[in-house]
C-alpha cells in the first residue's frame, strides 16, 4: 500500500503544481478562450485521483491492521516489567545499567471525531476523543519502551518519563523514554 500512497502523493504534486505554475497563467492570458487544453484537464484529474489514490490506500491499510490486530491492548498482560518514574525502587537496588529505552508513535483520529472534538470546543466539556487518542498513543508508546527492556533482559525501566509534541492537526507524537537496568534480588 506504500507504493499506491507514493503514486498519489507524486499525482497530486505534479498535478498541484502543473495547475499552479503553468495553468494559472495560462488562464490570465487567454481570457475569453472556453476550451480547456487537456494538460490542463490532466493537471486536475491528477489531483483528484491523488487525493483519491491515497485515501483508498490508507482505509485499506487501516482496515488491514483492525483486522489483524484489532484495537491496541490496554497492557502488556505477560509482562511483568517494573516502571517508575524515580531512580530509587523500595528495598532493590540496580546492579546494572543497560541503557536508554523508548517507545514512540504518531497517533490520529479520523476526520469524523475531528469534527465532533471541535464541535465540544464550543459547546465546553472534555474533548474525549482527544483523551481517548493520546491514552491509546501513550499505551502504544508504553509497550513498545517495554519490548525494548525486554530485548535487553531488564528487570525494570526507571526514571520513565513521556513527551508529546503535536505533529499535524490533530495528530500527536508520544514518547516514551527511560532506563532499562537489571534488579539485585
Amino acid at each position: 500500500m506504500k507504493i499506491f500512497r507514493t503514486i498519489g502523493s507524486l499525482a497530486f504534486v505534479l498535478g498541484l503544481f502543473t495547475t499552479i505554475f503553468a495553468g494559472m497563467p495560462w488562464l490570465v492570458v487567454v481570457e475569453d478562450d472556453p476550451v480547456i487544453p487537456w494538460w490542463f484537464r490532466i493537471a486536475i484529474f491528477s489531483i483528484l485521483g491523488g487525493i483519491l489514490i491515497v485515501l483508498a490506500a490508507v482505509a485499506i491499510e487501516q482496515r488491514k491492521a483492525k483486522a489483524t490486530v484489532g484495537e491496541i491492548p490496554p497492557a502488556r498482560s505477560g509482562s511483568r516489567m517494573l516502571l517508575i518514574n524515580s531512580t530509587d525502587i523500595p528495598g532493590r537496588e540496580p546492579t546494572d545499567i543497560l541503557g536508554l529505552v523508548k517507545g514512540h508513535t504518531i497517533y490520529a483520529i479520523w476526520l469524523g471525531k475531528d469534527l465532533s472534538a471541535l464541535l465540544r470546543l464550543v459547546l465546553g466539556g472534555e474533548l474525549t476523543e482527544y483523551t481517548e487518542m493520546i491514552g491509546r498513543a501513550r499505551q502504544l508508546a508504553t509497550d513498545r519502551m517495554i519490548a525494548q527492556a525486554e530485548k535487553l533482559g531488564a528487570d525494570a525501566i526507571i526514571n520513565v518519563r513521556y513527551m508529546t509534541n503535536s505533529v499535524v492537526g490533530s495528530a500527536a507524537e508520544l514518547l516514551a523514554y527511560g532506563t532499562a537496568v537489571k534488579l539485585s534480588k
